[in-house]
């Protein structure tokens, strides 16, 4: 490949392909360009006008010499994803490159790592909250009389709160693997301004009267499935509700669980029969401790047979003979899971058949609320708010702060609605001055 120095040897001169090409090592960092130039004379020429460029804009502070936000990302997500292998789910680190790509790099990507301040933090979350981006758009609609498919219309849709925090979480993610590299001397505070504490809500859980509703309407529905496979299916979701609320398992935890996970033991303490389970979720391998109640769904659940679909060529072959032979039938086994496939569309059918899918704020519920359900009611019959984090396998902290402050049996009505007895006080000491008169 011919090959050219100019201006002392600071600038290189090389041609690849049709054109001359250009570069140079300018304060630490290698610049290159195209001339855009076939002849070489034309490219020295340019080259050595590129180079002056680079200096007079180098002395104007126009000249980035620092890593750019976009290398810093690339270099946290092949840091990331090989350093947190089997500590953080595939979702997670997937979320962190969406978030990345789709919103972060397009605001910040050309901008230097000391360049991201709080100020142009937050006019990203300004940028982001007036700038919503397009939303699912709803099916077309058919015009009434002719029939005509109308477009779907469009719809946006603005970022919530946890959305962006979780955006605010990725870009803080990034810039500290610049600090860890030299790129970077400190991270700024990019904690949202006017707005420091966000308002709590109330977790969607069912109250004692809703949940029994719910599991009154499951049982219902178990009881009017026509067919096996239909009958299995509301069979399995009933004890899937009773099961989640007397564990608190999230839903994740029980997808995972597999019956040699459980085991029915007798307590020691309280003298009764409950389940010990081995609980593998996002926080790890965790152990649980279940109510009494939890005890005749899953054995329920040993018992209950799922019936086996057979083929269309073994349906014909049964259909020809005089003799229809029962649908084999397949039992639990140790290795099995607890839920086998999907109840979600199940569940929130019967939720909205119930009208029990909002709640009082209009949340929606879903399967995470009977945990939500399970630790509201552990608080309200005076539990331990430590051994409710241990056995949830979260902290005492997230109790108090989504759970207990909601709960009206923690609030001491003998220690608020404390009066002083003033006048009691009063007329004692009146009597007991008369008393001394007297005397």
């Amino acid at each position: 490949m011919a090959s050219h120095e100019i201006l002392g040897g600071k600038v290189q001169v090389y041609k690849r392909g049709r054109f001359w090409q250009c570069s140079t090592s300018f304060k630490g960092r290698q610049y290159r360009v195209t001339t855009k130039e076939e002849e070489l004379p034309q490219a020295k020429q340019f080259a050595e006008d590129w180079y002056l460029g680079l200096r007079g804009m180098a002395r104007a502070g126009l000249l980035k010499t620092e890593k750019t936000f976009a290398q810093a990302a690339e270099q946290f997500l092949k840091e990331y994803e090989v350093i947190t292998e089997g500590q953080r789910s595939p979702k997670w680190v997937e979320g962190h490159q969406i978030r990345l790509r789709l919103h972060l790099l397009p605001f910040f990507g050309k901008l230097g790592v000391s360049e991201v301040t709080p100020g142009k933090v937050q006019e990203y979350r300004v940028h982001r909250m007036t700038t919503p981006v397009p939303a699912a758009a709803p099916p077309p609609e058919a015009e009434p009389g002719n029939g005509k498919r109308q477009p779907p219309r469009r719809v946006t849709k603005v970022p919530s709160r946890s959305t962006l925090h979780d955006e605010i979480v990725t870009l803080r993610q990034v810039l500290k693997t610049a600090i860890r590299h030299g790129w970077l001397t400190y991270l700024h505070d990019f904690s949202p301004p006017y707005r420091t504490q966000g308002k709590i809500v109330h977790r969607p859980w069912f109250s004692p009267e809703e949940y029994k509703q719910l599991y009154k309407a499951t049982r219902q529905y178990a009881q009017d499935a026509n067919g096996k496979h239909y009958q299995w299916n509301a069979e399995q979701i009933h004890d899937y509700v009773l099961f989640l609320a007397n564990t608190g398992l999230r839903p994740d935890e029980a997808k995972n669980l597999q019956h040699r996970d459980v085991a029915i033991v007798t307590d020691e303490a309280t003298g009764e029969r409950i389940l010990e389970i081995e609980v593998r979720g996002k926080r790890g391998v965790g152990y649980c401790k279940s109510m009494p109640n939890a005890v005749l769904p899953y054995e329920r659940l040993l018992e209950r047979a799922k019936p086996v679909r057979r083929g269309r060529r073994s349906r014909r072959k049964h259909a020809q003979n005089s003799e229809v032979a029962a649908e084999p039938l397949q039992y639990p086994q140790p290795t099995d899971p607890v839920f086998p496939g999907n109840h979600i569309k199940l569940f929130n059918n019967l939720l909205n058949r119930a009208s029990l899918k909002l709640d009082r704020d209009n949340n929606r519920r879903t399967a995470y609320s009977l945990r939500h359900t399970y630790i509201c009611m552990r608080l309200m019959e005076g539990a331990d708010i430590y051994q409710i984090a241990k056995n949830c396998r979260t902290s005492v902290e997230m109790i108090e702060k989504f759970y207990a402050a909601h709960i009206k049996n923690t609030l001491d009505a003998a220690a608020i609605n404390v009066r002083r007895q003033r006048f009691v006080k009063r007329r004692t000491m009146e009597l007991r001055e008369e008393a001394d008169d007297q005397s």
